[in-house]
């Protein structure tokens, strides 16, 4: 059975508050072959704290990884003749946007911040110290229609492989580690929560279509 439409797996960054930053989107050239996704669970309480068995620790957290290519010499109807004067940089130099902290000062937010420290340190003079306030790229890692993902992104390994006249990637491979987050109660980032919430009701609705197709399996175990 064949597809006629692809879904491509994506990273984007979304912004919150009064900043309006302006969002940063990597959509996969090619889904990678294998995505890696690990559960750690934390060491679950013993000794006088441990009230029950089965009682759990931390909140597990889940690290996703994989490897996604990047190429000029396969067709792409959307590439641009400016696109294909710079190789795959322009891709490349989004994704490791994704790895950095924004400028400081780069939002409307962040400059009407430094006005009204500047207003209140001006009459003792001391005000030297700059306040810092670099964030990460807020990501979501989205994989088909039942994974939107609030993710923090851990580690990112570019590969180079080749090269044109000018000395712009043509091929590369960028291997991607991030985890999971769970939104705290208390964030402001409803983006996250929202994401979050939907990725849980999904895989709670796979889990019960799973334990419906069990059903005739179930019965046979327990009906000893």
């Amino acid at each position: 059975m064949s597809f006629s439409y692809l879904l491509k797996g994506a990273l984007v960054e979304y912004g919150s508050g009064l900043g309006m930053k302006i969002p940063n989107v990597v959509v996969f050239q090619f889904n990678p072959e294998t995505i890696t996704r690990t559960i750690q669970i934390p060491p679950r309480p013993t000794g006088a704290t441990m009230r029950e068995t089965s009682q759990a620790g931390d909140i597990p957290t889940e690290q996703i990884s994989m490897t996604v290519q990047f190429t000029t010499h396969e067709p792409n109807p959307h590439l641009t003749p400016l696109s294909i004067a710079l190789g795959i940089g322009p891709q490349l130099a989004a994704l490791e946007k994704l790895a950095r902290p924004a400028p400081r000062g780069s939002s409307l937010l962040s400059k009407a911040v430094d006005k009204v420290k500047d207003l209140i340190g001006s009459g003792s003079g001391d005000a030297t110290q700059p306040i810092p306030r670099e964030t990460y790229p807020r990501l979501l890692f989205i994989w088909g229609t039942s994974r939107v993902i609030p993710v923090t992104l851990d580690s990112l390994s570019i590969v180079e492989k080749q090269y044109d006249p000018l000395l712009n990637p043509t091929l590369a491979e960028a291997t991607i580690t991030m985890t999971a987050i769970i939104p705290d109660p208390c964030s402001d980032d409803i983006v996250a929560a929202g994401a979050y919430k939907y990725s849980t009701y999904a895989r709670d609705a796979l889990a019960t279509v799973n334990l419906a197709a069990s059903a005739v399996e179930i019965a046979e175990i327990v009906s000893f």
